[in-house]
Parts: C-alpha cells; sequence; structure tokens
C-alpha cells in the first residue's frame, strides 16, 4: 500500500512514471498501472454521470416548455370561449390590475402541483418528512412559503395583509379576513397547539386565539373606516373557528355528542347534525351539573367560550364588522350551532322604530355601527339536513324578531365524513381525508352517513338553496327596504354554474337590473343583504367575472383571507389542496393552471 500511494503522489506531482529494476520495481510498476486505470475509470463514471445529468436537465425542460405551452394554448382557448359567451359584455369596463409575472409564475406551479393526485395525496408525508431533518426543515418551509403560503394566506399577521385588503378594495373587491389556526385531527390536544400557534404557557392558545380575533376585528374595523362612514357599505368581514377557541377540540364534540342524545326532537324532524334549540346551552347556566357524557373541565370550557364570543361579538357590535361563525366537522357541528344561534338570537336582534307615546318619543334601539345581520351561521348544502333546516331557521328568526345571517356553502369536509361514518367508511377515498380520520369521530345516529355522497346531489341542493334564499331577500326588500334587513347572505361558490344563477335569480326576482352591455346593477338595499365570495388564491377568474358583471357602490365579492404564521397555516394549506382536488372537482385545478399559463405566456408575448 505504501508503494501505491508513493507511486499516485510521483505521478500525480510530476507528471512521469518513476523508473525502478527489481521486485520492487514492478511492483512499482503494477501500482502506477492500476491508479491509472482507476483515475481513468473514475473520470469516465464522473463523465457519464455529467452527460446523465445534462441529459436528464435538457429533457426536464424540454417536457416542461412542452406541457407549459400546451396549457398555455388550452388557456388561451377557454380565455377566448369565456369572451365569446358569458364575460364578452363585460372586458371592455374591467379596471382590475393584471397579476405580475412572478405571481403568475407562482400560481401556475402551485396548481401544477395540486393537478397531480398523487402529490397531493403524499404531500403531507412528504412535508413530515422532510421538516424532520434539519436543515432541509428550513428550506422545505422557504418553498413552501414561497408557493402555497403566499398563494393561499394574506401574511404571517394582519398588518401584512393590509396591502393585499388595499389592492382587493381598489378592485372593488371586499374582504373576510380570519386568523387560520384550524384544528389537526392528529393533533387536538391544547398542549400540541400551544406550542405550534406560540402562546404563552400561561395563555394556551384558544385564548391567544381569541385575543388575535378581537385585534383582527379592530384592524378590519380601522381598515373599513377609511371607506364607509356608517354601517352601510361595510366588506371588510372576520370568520372565526370555534374548535380554535377551546383548549381542545374534543370538549365540542362531547358536547355535540351530549345535544344530539338529550336534544328535544321538532317536528318536522331534521336529520343529522340535527337543529340548534334556544335551550341548548341552559346545562351550562346549572349551578351543578351532573352529566356523564361531560366532564367538569368540558362545562369549564364551555362556558368560557360562551364569555369569550361575547365578548367577540361585542367587539364586532361597536366597530360594525359583520362576524361569520364557520362550519366544521360534522361531530363539532351541533354544539357550533348551538353557540351561533346563542349569539344570534342576542346580537342579531333588529332594532325597534321609534315609537311615540303622549309624553315623549321612545328611542329607536340604534347604534351607528348597527351592522345587521351582525352574526352569520354557515350552512353546507352538502349535508342531508341543509335544506330542511334553513327553512327551520328563518321560520326561528322572523319568529322571534333578529336578523338572520347565512354563508352559503358546498362544504370542504366531504371525504372525512365518508371516511367516519360506519356505512361509507368502506367504500370512501381514505386518500382524501387526514390519516386520522376514523369511524370512532362519528357521532351520528343516523344510518347513512350526513353528506351525499354525489356531487351532484350537493350541487342540485345548493342551487336550491340559492333560490330559496333570493326569494326570502326579495320579501324583505319589499317589506324593510332600506331598513335594517332582516336577512343577509353570504354565497360561497367557486361554481361557475351557481354563480351564475345568482345573478340570474337576483335579475329574475327585480332585485337587479340587466344592462344592456350585459352588466347587471345592483341597489344599496340588496347589496346590503346579498354577497358572494371566493377563497383567496382560488378561481380568480370567476372572481373578475363577477367584479365585472355586478355593479354596485360596495364590494359585491369578497375574498377569504386568511393569515398566520406558517406553522400555524399548515392545516389550513393542507385543506386548500384536497379541496383543489376534491371539493371544486370537475379539473378546477387544471383550469386555474392553464389559465396562469395562459397570462404568462400573454405577458411575455404580447
Amino acid at each position: 500500500m505504501p508503494l501505491t500511494f508513493a507511486a499516485r503522489y510521483v505521478a500525480r506531482t510530476t507528471g512521469r512514471i518513476p523508473q525502478t529494476s527489481g521486485r520492487h520495481g514492478r511492483v512499482l510498476a503494477r501500482a502506477i498501472a492500476s491508479s491509472s486505470d482507476g483515475a481513468a475509470k473514475t473520470r469516465s463514471g464522473w463523465g457519464t454521470l455529467r452527460r446523465l445529468t445534462v441529459i436528464g436537465l435538457a429533457s426536464g425542460t424540454i417536457l416542461g416548455a412542452s406541457a407549459f405551452l400546451y396549457d398555455a394554448r388550452a388557456g388561451l382557448a377557454a380565455a377566448a370561449s369565456q369572451q365569446e359567451g358569458r364575460v364578452q359584455s363585460t372586458t371592455k369596463t374591467s379596471k382590475r390590475t393584471s397579476a405580475s409575472l412572478s405571481e403568475l409564475v407562482r400560481t401556475y406551479v402551485v396548481f401544477s402541483f395540486c393537478s397531480v393526485p398523487a402529490l397531493v395525496d403524499w404531500a403531507p408525508s412528504i412535508l413530515a418528512a422532510l421538516t424532520a431533518v434539519p436543515g432541509l426543515k428550513q428550506i422545505t418551509e422557504a418553498v413552501v412559503r414561497a408557493t402555497f403560503f403566499n398563494q393561499f394566506v394574506g401574511g404571517d399577521t394582519a398588518e401584512d395583509a393590509l396591502p393585499l385588503i388595499e389592492g382587493l378594495r381598489a378592485q372593488n373587491t371586499g374582504c373576510l379576513f380570519a386568523y387560520s389556526v384550524e384544528v389537526d385531527e392528529a393533533e387536538a390536544s391544547g398542549a400540541t397547539k400551544d406550542r405550534e400557534a406560540g402562546a404563552s404557557a400561561e395563555e394556551g392558545v384558544h385564548k391567544h386565539v381569541v385575543r388575535e380575533t378581537l385585534h383582527c376585528i379592530d384592524v378590519a374595523a380601522d381598515f373599513e373606516d377609511k371607506y364607509a362612514k356608517g354601517p352601510m357599505g361595510r366588506r371588510t368581514w372576520v370568520a372565526i373557528k370555534l374548535s380554535a377557541m377551546v383548549p381542545d377540540a374534543e370538549t365540542l364534540r362531547r358536547f355535540s355528542k351530549y345535544l344530539v342524545d338529550h336534544r328535544p326532537q321538532i317536528s318536522p324532524q331534521i336529520a343529522f347534525p340535527g337543529c340548534p334549540l334556544p335551550t341548548d346551552l341552559d346545562v351550562l347556566a346549572a349551578q351543578s351539573v351532573s352529566v356523564d357524557q361531560l366532564t367538569a373541565a368540558d362545562i369549564a370550557a364551555l362556558r368560557e367560550l360562551r364569555e369569550d364570543l361575547v365578548a367577540i361579538c361585542t367587539r364586532a357590535r361597536e366597530r360594525g364588522v359583520r362576524l361569520i361563525f364557520d362550519a366544521e366537522y360534522s361531530w363539532y357541528e351541533p354544539a357550533i350551532d348551538a353557540f351561533t344561534l346563542d349569539m344570534m338570537r342576542r346580537f342579531n336582534k333588529i332594532p325597534q322604530k321609534k315609537r311615540q307615546s303622549w309624553f315623549h318619543s321612545i328611542p329607536e334601539e340604534h347604534n351607528t355601527m348597527n351592522v345587521q345581520p351582525l352574526v352569520y351561521a354557515t350552512y353546507q348544502a352538502y349535508l342531508r339536513r341543509t335544506p330542511e333546516y334553513l327553512v327551520q331557521s328563518m321560520a326561528a328568526a322572523r319568529n322571534e324578531g333578529y336578523a338572520l345571517g347565512v354563508k352559503l356553502v358546498r362544504g370542504a369536509y366531504h371525504p372525512h365524513e365518508l371516511v367516519a361514518h360506519p356505512s361509507t367508511s368502506a367504500s370512501a377515498d381514505v386518500s382524501l381525508a387526514s390519516p386520522s380520520t376514523s369511524t370512532s369521530l362519528s357521532i351520528s345516529p343516523d344510518p347513512v352517513p350526513p353528506v351525499w355522497t354525489s356531487k351532484a346531489e350537493t350541487d342540485d341542493r345548493y342551487n336550491a338553496c340559492v333560490r330559496t334564499l333570493v326569494g326570502a331577500v326579495r320579501e324583505d326588500v319589499q317589506r324593510r327596504g332600506n331598513g335594517y334587513p332582516s336577512i343577509g347572505v353570504l354565497f360561497g361558490t367557486h361554481n361557475w354554474e351557481s354563480a351564475n344563477l345568482i345573478v340570474e335569480e337576483l335579475v329574475r326576482q327585480g332585485l337587479a337590473t340587466s344592462n344592456e352591455d350585459g352588466t347587471v346593477a345592483v341597489e344599496d338595499a340588496v347589496a346590503e343583504r346579498v354577497t358572494m365570495g371566493q377563497l383567496y388564491g382560488m378561481t380568480v377568474s370567476l372572481t373578475n367575472y363577477l367584479v365585472n358583471r355586478v355593479r354596485s357602490s360596495s364590494p359585491f365579492v369578497i375574498k377569504y383571507i386568511p393569515y398566520g404564521g406558517l406553522s400555524e397555516v399548515m392545516p389550513y394549506l393542507s385543506r386548500r389542496a384536497i379541496e383543489n382536488k376534491s371539493v371544486l372537482g370537475n379539473g378546477a385545478a387544471v383550469e386555474e393552471r392553464r389559465r396562469a399559463a395562459a397570462e404568462i405566456w400573454a405577458k411575455l408575448v404580447g
């Protein structure tokens, strides 16, 4: 071995083969020859590797360019088809600012990822593996921040999102603001959430969320005060999730199970998750509680939640900011419904008109910032109960004299619901749900799952609810005019057919006027009662179309804009990827990818 190293050293330093004789010379010669052969093989191996790398990069570039060109052509063709049909009359009047090249490239990359089901399925596992390795964790988080985070999230803080909200308002688009801390079913315990949300050990994450929600309301109100001096036309709202406002989300599940088992039956009967009643929270007011399904800690947490919601709603009423109580998994819904109804009955009371007596005027219960409805409940069209539940809700609000706030959506947890229910767990697509979802989570007593099993059934119910709600708005406008509304509706949809149906129903029922250029004019009395919304970062073309077509003095369309630290919003980002694959369906991610490719091509080529 020493001779081998010596031979290599001499050959490398002098460039000559040392001349020796005898046995040592022969050994040295063989060592030199062996060293030369090894070096040649090494150089040959590296050369082959370089050639393969170059070929791979070239092939990848060619394939990527080909895919991009195909997407660009398809996107341009789709845009031309839209211009000939549904948006031809409004493109000339568009004042929307086009996205920058970097934003379009980001959109293309994100929706290219979302277009590959296998990548979406494995994304949580891949992220978990990469973020577990020091060094790779920082690189992975940087990539996620530059792509998915910037595509779907407004910023790390409420203040960070203000430039985005300002830009949207300049385009006559409002904002549904949300501090986005969602419950990961695998990490529902309070201790885990404390670490992720950055809350202090003394405070707890749920109190941090409450405090941040109050701050979010103030930021939204301060922004809105620049555009609307009174209660009319305020289009910066705040969304909240109740599962993030308790120490342990299991408390909501246990309370929901208690309500399902003990809530009195009503007629007609409403399918699971049932219908909330004013008596649902009576158990929290009892001096002593003896309930097998609820622990003392549960009762204390629920009482605290009620107090926190009162504080949040009080701040929102003072600042003129509407609140959207988001829907969640069906095993949380009975509890969420109970608290939402409680807040609605308290804060959505319609102010009484001024009355005269013999001696003096009795003043109207009026606050200059008293927007109504203040509290909105979320109705998920994929739940079997929704059509009947909606009718019951409208009747209850009318009988008790409070304004009904309705956010109508299709629903974002469909795969989880099918996996969780015993009747469909075996046939459900497990890849679309969280790995921790199991039949042990379902609390439904019904033999069928709480959701419709097909998207077509959900679409039919959504559109039926649209007609019902627009009819209720028409009756309210006729009865109350520009007075306080007794109903307000936020239609959340990424579906072109449903979006057009909403606008057409407004025109058909006399709530909007169709102009010769294809635009639709909506008066203030209607605009205060009807709004449409989409998630930030998704279906930009639909948002642009609605903003261009519907004309009103205040934004008719709002975008749901979450904010929060990267680690806090990861569950939200995971759900966005799942939604692009399943809930939106029908190739929505592919359409978004092609739209971005077409706009990139237009910017590069002109």
